[in-house]
This record gives C-alpha cells, sequence and structure tokens, in this order.
C-alpha cells in the first residue's frame, strides 16, 4: 500500500536542483570547450579556485533576481530561453568587470564569446533536460482529495496555480449528506470504498484532507484514513498542505480553531531580530534618501511637464498597532482624484497622469517613504500599509484583516512580490493570506528573499 511507483521532487527540492545541476553543467560545458578549443580564459587551476566559486555565486545571485529559479518558469520551455539568455549576459558582463576576483580580461575578444557560450549552452542543456525528464508528468506528486464539495475548486485552483507537478487525480467525498455531485472540469470522483483501490492503481504520494469540519467525515472514511496512517501512508490536512505549497495562510477556511494556525514568529518578539531590523531600516532609508534625491531633478522636471501640480502629497495610513500616520509619497493622479470620496486604484486607472503611469511601473513614487522608515512609521519590509476606510471597509469582509498590523507596515513585502495589485475585496484577501505567512514565518532568511524578489519587481517593471 505504502509503495509508490513514482517518484517526486517536493519544491525545496526541484529548486536545490535547479542550483546544483545549473553549476554542473555550466562546470562541465567549460570544460569541453577549454578541452577542445583554444580556450584558456577560464581554468581553474590549484591556486585559481576561487574563479568557480565568484561565478557560481554570479549565477546564483543573477538567476535568483532575474527568475531564472521560478518553478513556474521553469516547467515550460518558451520561457527558459529567455531567463537564462538574461542570466547569462548578465553573469558574464558582471564576471568580466570584477577582475580583481575574477581572471584579467582576455586580448583575444573570441575568449569572452567562448566563455559565454559554454555557459548558456550549460544553462540551456540543463534546463531542457529539467523540463523533459524531472518536470514530466512521471515525477508528478499524484494527491487525492478527501474533503467537502464546497471546497474542491478553490483547492484545485490554489495548487494548480502554485506548483505544476502538483496534480490532483481524485476526489473522495466525505460528507455523511451528499447534496452535491462534483461539477469540476479533470477532476473524478470516487465512491469512498474505492479509496484503497484508487491509491493503488493510481501510484497515489499522499491523501489531503479538505474538511472544514472534521465531524463532517464518516465513520468508515475515518477508519480507512487510520489504516493508511498506521501502514505510513501520508495524509496531510489541507491548510498545512495549502501553506507549504503556496506560502499564504488560507484564512477563508480557518474556523473556530483560528489559534491553531497562527502560531506567529518567536522573531516578532525577539529583540535581537528586532534590533537587526531597525538598524537595517535606517541604513537603508539613508541610502534611499540620498539616491532620491540624486534622481529628484528628474522628478521634478517630469512632475512639471506630465503631473502639472505639487510633487509630494500625504495620506493617513493604518501603521502597527492600528495607529494611523502620514505617509509621504510623489503624486501620481491628477488634483483632486477623490472628490467623491475614497476609491479603489485600479490597473488602468484614468486619474494617473501620464508621468505617473512611470513613477509608479519605476516604483519612484515610494522613494518619500524612506523618510517614514527613518522616522520609525514603517519599516523596509511588511504589510502594505492601508488607508483607514479601506481598513475598516475590508475588516467587516475579510476574517483577521487587522492581524496584520501587529507589525510595521513595509515599503515592499511579501504579499507585493507575490500578488498582483490589489484593487478589490478579493484581491485583498489573496494579499493577507501572503501578509499572514510573512508575520507567521517572518526571519532573516525570508527578509532576504523578498528583498531579491522585490528586485525582480523592479526590473521586470511590475510595479503599478
Amino acid at each position: 500500500m505504502t509503495d509508490t511507483s513514482g517518484i517526486h521532487f517536493e519544491i525545496s527540492e526541484r529548486k536545490i536542483l535547479l542550483r546544483l545541476f545549473d553549476l554542473l553543467f555550466v562546470g562541465i560545458s567549460l570544460f569541453v570547450v577549454s578541452t577542445f578549443f583554444e580556450f584558456d580564459y577560464f581554468r581553474v587551476y590549484d591556486q585559481h579556485w576561487a574563479w568557480f566559486i565568484v561565478l557560481a555565486l554570479y549565477i546564483s545571485v543573477f538567476g535568483t533576481v532575474l527568475e531564472l529559479y521560478d518553478l513556474q518558469k521553469s516547467s515550460r520551455l518558451e520561457t527558459v530561453l529567455g531567463t537564462v539568455l538574461l542570466t547569462t549576459s548578465v553573469t558574464v558582463l558582471f564576471y568580466l568587470l570584477t577582475p580583481f576576483f575574477t581572471p584579467s580580461l582576455p586580448e583575444n575578444r573570441l575568449q569572452i564569446l567562448y566563455f559565454y557560450l559554454a555557459i548558456l549552452f550549460g544553462l540551456y542543456t540543463w534546463r531542457w533536460a529539467y523540463i523533459t525528464f524531472i518536470s514530466s508528468p512521471r515525477f508528478f506528486k499524484k494527491v487525492l482529495l478527501v474533503g467537502e464539495t464546497s471546497n474542491i475548486k478553490s483547492i484545485v485552483d490554489a495548487f494548480a496555480n502554485a506548483d505544476p507537478n502538483y496534480k490532483i487525480i481524485g476526489f473522495i467525498n466525505c460528507e455523511t449528506e451528499k447534496n452535491d455531485a462534483i461539477k469540476f472540469n479533470g477532476l473524478k470522483e470516487y465512491e469512498p470504498s474505492a479509496m484503497h483501490q484508487i491509491i493503488k492503481e493510481e501510484s497515489i504520494s499522499e491523501v489531503v484532507v479538505a474538511s472544514y469540519n472534521s465531524e463532517n467525515i464518516t465513520p468508515s472514511i475515518y477508519s480507512d484514513l487510520i489504516t493508511l496512517l498506521e501502514k505510513g501512508f501520508p495524509i496531510k490536512e489541507y491548510t498545512q498542505v495549502y501553506e507549504d505549497i503556496t506560502y499564504r495562510v488560507p484564512v477563508q477556511f480557518v474556523g473556530k480553531d483560528f489559534y491553531k494556525y497562527f502560531p506567529f514568529s518567536r522573531n516578532n518578539k525577539n529583540k535581537l531580530y528586532l534590533t537587526y531590523r531597525r538598524l537595517f531600516d535606517v541604513i537603508l532609508s539613508v541610502v534611499g534618501i540620498i539616491i532620491g534625491a540624486l534622481l529628484l531633478p528628474i522628478v521634478l522636471i517630469g512632475n512639471l511637464v506630465g503631473n502639472r501640480g505639487p510633487l509630494i502629497y500625504t495620506q493617513d495610513r493604518v501603521g502597527i498597532n492600528g495607529v494611523p500616520f502620514k505617509i509621504y509619497k510623489y503624486r501620481t493622479m491628477v488634483k483632486n482624484a477623490e472628490t467623491e470620496g475614497a476609491v479603489w486604484a485600479s490597473k488602468n486607472d484614468s486619474r494617473i497622469t501620464a508621468f505617473g503611469k512611470f513613477l509608479r511601473v519605476t516604483r519612484l513614487d515610494e522613494f518619500p517613504q524612506f523618510i517614514n522608515i527613518l522616522k520609525g512609521d514603517m519599516s523596509l519590509i511588511g504589510p502594505r500599509p492601508e488607508r483607514p476606510y479601506f481598513v475598516e471597509e475590508l475588516s467587516q469582509v475579510i476574517p483577521f484583516y487587522e492581524t496584520r498590523h501587529i507589525v510595521k507596515p513595509g515599503l515592499t513585502g511579501w504579499a507585493q512580490v507575490k500578488a498582483r495589485y490589489g484593487s478589490s475585496i478579493d484581491d485583498s484577501l489573496l494579499k493577507l493570506q501572503y501578509d499572514l505567512y510573512y508575520i507567521k514565518h517572518r526571519s532573516f532568511l525570508l527578509d532576504i528573499n523578498i528583498i531579491v524578489k522585490t528586485l525582480s519587481t523592479v526590473i521586470f517593471f511590475r510595479g503599478q
């Protein structure tokens, strides 16, 4: 029963696999080029072993920023070539421009071409192999859902969008009274009595229990789940799988046992972590203010031509513990944009000026908020501060919405790098799930991850 013929790599395993084999294939490619061609720019001798370490560091860092290790993109051949080309180009450029840590620039320019093509060929060959073999159906994790019909669509959609290799094969309705049949394309409903047979025939890797109320599970299904568990078969609770795969807390499925879902990070009370965060905020805000001052002439000219009005505006936002503060931003909308009251900003909002669109896309409109960070109203990383009017509105329809105020709001955050621009209640619910995940798991490594993803957001002009 517990033997499954399929092999599946978890998300963390696939990310490690991608990074290790990127370096392995690049190393092999450079070795082949240096063996069969007149290429001597990059040869790793005993005294120059650091050259490859620097190259590996550049590939890893720039690959992360340029989304070479995004699992969704890594699973599609049509998107891989672009990320590989971009990562190779930036890596080679920086490698050539740092000769103190790398080989001296070659006199023969053909050496640079060999170096570039070797890295490009190594990376693309491995990514082609990954898509063809590792990311193929034979390596999918096959899952059987046991739950209620009301949850099925949101569950399948969430898993499909988060991990292309996580496949829900079928569904067993656990309710005693079955009022509705499953109406979901591509997903088959099985009878509860066929659970053991389906697991064996379909090589199911794990069973996910997705019941809002465990009392709804029938005694026969409960007995079958206990039998599977006693034989060592993986059985997981839906919300934990949801959180592990999507990196967000599914607040819409949290009931009266809400306290089980919010064991917030110890770092929220860790004085050492909080001290590091404040020091980091002060240093980065000073750097941001200096850069903003250097860019100010360009912004002033653009505002004079494209905005024709005041450059800076302030607005009330809700901060830590629900205390309001004044946020500073460069104005991106027409004057008197809300004469009829507060309105959600949409993606193609007609109130945004021509220069305002540029400021939003490049994120230059956020630079004055470094003043808020220096003052202590905000942090570099945290949930985005919302306006009091919308906080009051959203708190009435979204459970646990005000929980996001237990930490300082941020200039960037987990929700900002993982979700689209919020312009509706549904978008706010999605962003809240990411915000709560950050509050629950925040750490030094997650902060670094957010900073790297923020750079990707800026580079690919995903600002709003």
